[in-house]
């Protein structure tokens, strides 16, 4: 080794921590990047990102060959710089060397291929992955025999060397990745994908028709009030029933009506009957993600939401589904609902019938979901009694005046979301007042 001459030594020694930092950076870029990415490049054909990956579908192999190689690296490394330290200061330069190149490697080996490669992992980790396939292939038997014995280590700790190569994402996972999307996916399209992941969440209630507030036929009323009804009808599909909703027969498209009264004198009951679809009953507690395919695979728009006796609690409709996913079609609460009324002072009056979904929704509220479905319900189960005209209450920071009841449920209440903003305006304006 003494007729290798000193400046040989340092060139090796500065190329060895060259190959270390190559192999620390490698291993940093390759494990950050972003798998969804990875693949769609891969689709598009960039040969770097199948190379890479296929290192990442075998992890523990490319692990393997990352940490072979850099150990091996930077124990050549600490030898020549040994050598180098005991040609320049004898015994001494062992000491001086360890240290020296303890700062060297951590700063330039280590630390800065790493931050360089966390922070543009594509830069480093798709070039690098042209090097790093043929040198597992190289020193495949000695990754073999290391991965071998970590294999062992993770059986005799319990533990699958088979999770690591699992990058499925949860549902909240893949809502944390929306919501960080910012500029990549337009915000109204961000809600949207959010709405769809919420799906799972609500069930045919918090959305359908309220029973009593089902619009439909029934066959036990005279001929001419039949027709009048379906005339001056604003739906397209009406249940018919007999005498009762939970009789119902079916459904009628007013559409397949126009022919029937091509000849009013012909047509009658029966022949209403026959142009009458049977009707689809959806079971309450079914999601929204899985009613949306249901009503796809029966080729349905409508339904009749049931309970474990088969009675009759709500309608539900496509078209108020897809409004949970893409939203209303209109930014002004009164012509959004008609349960919903925007007063002058900047308070609402809001039908005592109107889903809390729907206030929330609607106003951007954040009154309680997981009780009952309507405001009516709300207030009887807060107060846990029928309250009286006049009754104030505050429910999740949110003022209620009851302004109308019947004799079993809450008509009308009046809610002012923005009472704090007017008691500091009215105290403002009584102060100069108070102080004269």
């Amino acid at each position: 080794m003494d007729a290798i001459p000193l400046s040989a030594l340092i060139g090796a020694l500065v190329f060895l921590l060259i190959v270390s930092a190559f192999f620390s950076g490698s291993e940093t870029g390759l494990m950050s990047l972003n798998r969804y990415r990875l693949r769609h490049l891969a689709d598009q054909n960039h040969k770097g990102a199948k190379i890479a990956l296929r290192l990442l579908g075998k992890p523990e192999k490319l692990i393997g060959v990352i940490l072979l190689g850099n150990n091996l690296v930077n124990i050549l490394a600490a030898s020549i710089a040994t050598l180098i330290g005991l040609r320049l200061y004898g015994d001494t330069g062992i000491a001086i060397a360890t240290g020296v190149l303890t700062i060297v490697v951590l700063v330039f080996a280590e630390v800065t291929p790493k931050t360089l490669a966390a922070l543009h992992p594509e830069r480093f980790a798709l070039p690098a992955s042209y090097i790093l396939e043929p040198l597992l292939k190289i020193f495949y038997p000695f990754v073999w025999i290391v991965n071998h014995a970590a294999t062992l280590i993770f059986r005799m700790l319990g533990i699958s060397a088979q999770q690591v190569s699992q990058y499925d994402l949860s549902t909240e996972e893949l809502r944390i990745v929306v919501n960080e999307a910012g500029t990549v996916i337009p915000q109204r399209h961000q809600q949207m994908l959010l709405n769809l992941l919420d799906l799972e969440k609500v069930t045919v209630e918090d959305i359908m028709v309220p029973r009593n507030e089902i619009i439909g036929i029934d066959i036990g009323d005279d001929w001419e009030t039949i027709i009048n009804q379906i005339r001056d009808s604003q739906h397209t599909k009406l249940p018919v029933y007999e005498g009762d909703i939970n009789q119902v027969i079916g459904f009628l498209h007013l559409r397949k009506t126009i022919k029937l009264f091509d000849k009013p004198e012909d047509a009658n009951k029966d022949k209403l009957k026959s142009i009458i679809r049977d009707a689809y009953f959806v079971p309450e507690g079914t999601p929204l993600n899985t009613q949306l395919l249901n009503f796809q695979r029966e080729k349905r728009r409508i339904g009749l939401v049931v309970d474990e006796y088969g009675d009759i609690l709500g309608l539900i409709t496509l078209e108020d589904l897809l409004e949970e996913i893409v939203g209303e079609f209109t930014t002004d609460p009164s012509a959004t609902s008609k349960d919903i009324h925007l007063q002058e002072d900047g308070s609402y009056l809001v039908d005592g019938s109107a889903t809390i979904r729907d206030l929330n929704r609607t106003l951007d509220w954040n009154l309680p979901t997981d009780g009952p479905k309507t405001l009516n319900g709300l207030i009887i189960e807060y107060l846990e009694h029928i309250p009286d005209t006049g009754t104030s209450l505050l429910i999740t920071d949110y003022p209620m005046e009851v302004v109308q009841t019947t004799n079993n449920t809450v008509k009308t209440v009046r809610i002012n979301p923005n009472w704090k903003a007017t008691l500091v305006a009215e105290e403002t304006t009584e102060s100069p007042a108070a102080s004269e």
